[in-house]
């Protein structure tokens, strides 16, 4: 193996979602289709140019259990220079941070939010 290719990401509400990864997140729209026979929208997100996450929307999808903790996927991770800075930033945009969290075996800071569907995505300190 090489590298992690993309996370796919299912969404309820494919607007919300779009405006949350792309205008909050500040993702890069590499590509966006709609396919027809599947009701569905596919939008290929980067960060700094590296294609990271496949977002989809499909007509009813079922809510999969985040909290408590369920087995599967738990969350997505995205390194930050700055926790401080990106808190701030959610915090304008109405997207609350978890208190910071220090993690115990690197001594590095952390925090987390929620995508518009409860996903937890951290923000873990460099």
């Amino acid at each position: 193996m090489n590298k992690v290719h993309h996370t796919a990401i299912i969404c309820s509400d494919y607007e919300i979602s779009k405006k949350f990864y792309t205008t909050i997140l500040g993702l890069e729209i590499i590509r966006e289709v709609y396919r027809e026979e599947r009701e569905s929208y596919k939008l290929d997100l980067a960060l700094n140019g590296d294609y990271i996450i496949e977002l989809f929307s499909f007509p009813n999808p079922p809510k999969r259990p985040s909290r408590p903790e369920s087995c599967g996927l738990r969350h997505l991770a995205f390194e930050v220079d700055d926790l401080e800075k990106i808190i701030i930033h959610c915090k304008k945009n109405n997207v609350i941070a978890e208190p910071i969290r220090v993690d115990e075996f690197t001594n590095k800071r952390f925090t987390f939010i929620a995508d518009p569907d409860d996903l937890p995505i951290e923000f873990y300190e460099k």
